[in-house]
């Protein structure tokens, strides 16, 4: 059985911007003491919400570093370190590494993609190099690859594979998975609006764009499956459901920077290729944070 890095709730925290699209630490420290205060239980740096595509490698580690450093230990935090190129994913592990990063997130290959095969080969390769934990990331929706069942049960047996955060949409695979890995493999939802089904299921949490607003709630939503209350979990999850839909109404992170934005969180905006929502959008986006007392 292998240690579990975190149960409950997991920020996939933004990476605020100034206008000129430079990263502002101010905010970004800010945002760290936020959660830390508010019940997150893992912070999740440069991830897709993170905008780590559009990091150049100066950004990446040096947000990692600094999220790692002002957090002090006061709560996980996992480092996305994973790449389409395997050697570049690992030169970027063995930085978070270093750093002290308490895991690595590591997304599927994307573009050239790769078989099963490809995928075992390119996650054993790493975790064969790093003595820090991994989660598996698995979005076929981003990547066009699906990690199957069958393959999570292969990479579960490699001592520093330890989890998955799945956001492949698919209840009834998330099933499969844990029924074949069991606690050789803790799974993580990808997906805030599929968070108690997973939970109900052996799910250890999610990793969470709604908890960039709402860290409290997501954070209860989990501690709630965690004790086995679903009823109650489920009460406040279809509460915020709308709220949850509301932040992918655009590409992530589009929405929940805007509406960091129009709460006065100064996320700032999203580097191209994304761009700014409409305004018939963002009025939409507003309609909804009032309904729930957010504005």
């Amino acid at each position: 059985m292998k240690k579990t890095i975190f149960t409950g709730s997991g920020v996939a925290i933004v990476t605020p911007m100034h206008e000129d699209g430079s990263v502002n630490y101010d905010v970004l420290e800010r945002l760290i003491e936020f959660h830390i205060a508010n019940g997150t239980d893992a912070i999740i740096a440069c991830g897709t919400t993170g905008e780590s595509p559009t990091l150049n490698h100066q950004e990446h580690t040096e947000v990692l570093r600094f999220t790692i450093n002002k957090a002090a230990g006061r709560l996980p935090v996992i480092a996305g370190s994973g790449s389409n190129d395997t050697a570049y994913a690992l030169e970027l592990s063995l930085e978070a590494q270093r750093m002290g990063a308490d895991a690595l997130l590591m997304v599927t290959p994307y573009y050239n993609k790769t078989s099963q095969a490809g995928l075992i080969r390119h996650f054993t390769y790493i975790a064969d190099r790093v003595q820090v934990p991994i989660i598996l990331y698995n979005v076929p929706s981003r990547t066009g690859c699906n990690i199957k069942p069958e393959t999570y049960l292969e990479l579960s047996k490699h001592p520093n594979i330890a989890a998955v955060k799945e956001a492949n949409g698919d209840i009834s695979s998330v099933a499969q998975t844990i029924a074949l890995c069991g606690d050789a493999l803790d799974v993580y939802s990808g997906n805030d609006d599929q968070i108690v089904p997973f939970m109900s299921v052996g799910g250890k949490g999610v990793i969470s764009v709604f908890a960039n607003v709402l860290p409290q709630e997501m954070h209860n939503i989990c501690a709630d499956c965690l004790k086995g209350d679903y009823a109650r979990a489920s009460s406040s999850f279809l509460h915020y459901l709308e709220l949850m839909q509301a932040f992918f109404m655009d590409v992530n992170p589009i929405p929940i920077k805007e509406a960091m934005n129009q709460m006065g969180y100064q996320a700032g905006p999203c580097r191209l290729p994304l761009a700014e929502m409409s305004a018939a959008a963002k009025d939409k986006l507003a309609a909804i944070l009032r309904k729930y007392k957010l504005l």
